[in-house]
């Protein structure tokens, strides 16, 4: 268990070395040659890169992802059904690029539309989509939706002004929002996750030059199954990516590349480093106390604290397991105390990547106290006052 200390401003901070060895080797961080990354493992909660993460840019059709969860969540919510058979008009027809290459004379089943912007990238699909679920009819009303939709989620680097990333000044996410929307792809929708790993679909037959899903890491035999390319001239080339090794997820997304190749490269380098660097450890068990809390009036003088489940993170493989650990939160506690009650930040800053920070709770219920117990913390407190000279100071 973690030993405490005072601090002059009132916070209680519980410092100690959790996991030690005598010989760490430094860490190498991945050396990106993207403008923008962010990368982190899922599963466990960590952050293994960020570089700029956090800068709004122009995402090319990586926004299409914002697209696709509204549509899922329509079909969710019963809005939208997978056969049912939509419009398309000029507007949608307009589009050039990535293309279905729809005309008005058809009606598209909303299955077919989804396919279409997932492995075709189909910016005329996305209007179609983004017409029917418009609060007006219209792409320019369903892109204000999108934005207000990504503000509720937590991308607050996000906007948009089109359903499809067409370029506009006004079309912008970061690359930490891209994988924090991939993310929630993944576990809000397992039902239509699958579709991110088809890597061909054939609409109709009419346009055989676009049958291939873009993404370079489908097929390379390394847990790759997702997400979305995205190529401007004002972007560059990038990508949103998920793979899964075992038990353990990654997600990133990278933008600014010059090339297709340049893309497939560093999309495999970052898979193969974040999967082969760094690895599970389990640090703490639920509801082991792994410190404790002074409590202000309580029955008792103070309160376990432990964390709500395992406690598990990454560690470098490199460095020997070093990894440092604070515990931090406003103190004494004041009575009474439920167990459960969140209390304090249990702060892991393992060596080489961003700190991890994870809630405490109490272990048990502390009851205000009666006459006795005011009486011991008054003696306390005036014990504490004559040893930090505040008592009989002229000064």
């Amino acid at each position: 268990m973690l030993t405490a200390r005072w601090t002059s401003a009132g916070l209680r901070l519980v410092t100690a070395l959790l996991i030690a060895t005598a010989a760490a080797l430094p860490v190498r961080a991945f050396d990106t040659s993207a403008k923008a990354a962010y990368v982190a493992d899922i599963t466990t909660g960590t952050v293994l890169l960020s570089k700029n993460a956090d800068t709004p840019l122009p995402p090319a059709s990586m926004s299409k992802l914002m697209t696709l969860y509204v549509a899922f969540e329509a079909i969710r919510d019963g809005r939208l059904t997978l056969d049912e058979k939509l419009p398309v008009s000029s507007h949608a027809m307009s589009y050039g690029g990535s293309t279905m290459f729809l005309d008005t004379t058809d009606e598209v089943r909303v299955e077919d539309l989804l396919r279409g912007i997932i492995v075709l990238s189909g910016n005329d699909a996305c209007a179609v989509i983004a017409e029917a679920l418009s609060p007006d009819g219209t792409e320019a009303g369903f892109a204000r939706y999108m934005t207000q939709r990504a503000q509720q989620m937590g991308l607050t680097n996000s906007t948009f002004t089109n359903s499809n990333g067409w370029p506009d000044p006004g079309q912008r996410m970061s690359m930490h929002d891209l994988a924090l929307l991939a993310t929630h792809l993944i576990r809000d929708f397992p039902e239509f996750y699958p579709l991110f790993a088809e890597t061909e679909f054939q609409f109709d037959g009419r346009a055989p030059q676009n049958v291939h899903n873009r993404n370079p890491l489908l097929g390379m035999g390394i847990g790759a199954d997702g997400l979305k390319t995205g190529h401007t001239s004002e972007a560059g080339y990038g990508l949103v990516g998920s793979a899964k090794q075992g038990d353990r997820r990654i997600v990133f997304a990278f933008s600014g590349l010059d090339s297709t190749t340049a893309r497939a490269e560093e999309s495999r380098a970052i898979v193969n480093w974040a999967f082969r660097q760094f690895a599970e450890k389990k640090i703490g068990t639920a509801g082991e106390v792994i410190t404790t809390a002074e409590v202000f009036m309580g029955e008792a003088p103070e309160v376990g604290l432990t964390t709500g489940e395992d406690l598990v993170t990454l560690l470098p493989v490199l460095t020997g397991e070093n990894l440092s650990a604070e515990v931090v939160y406003d103190g004494p506690v004041m009575a009474p105390v439920k167990a459960g009650d969140q209390l304090a930040q249990l702060i892991l800053r393992p060596e080489g990547l961003p700190e991890k920070r994870v809630a405490l709770v109490a272990v048990s219920d502390v009851p205000r106290g009666g006459f006795l117990v005011k009486l011991r913390t008054a003696s306390r407190h005036l014990m504490r006052r004559f040893a930090d000279g505040g008592v009989g100071d002229a000064s």
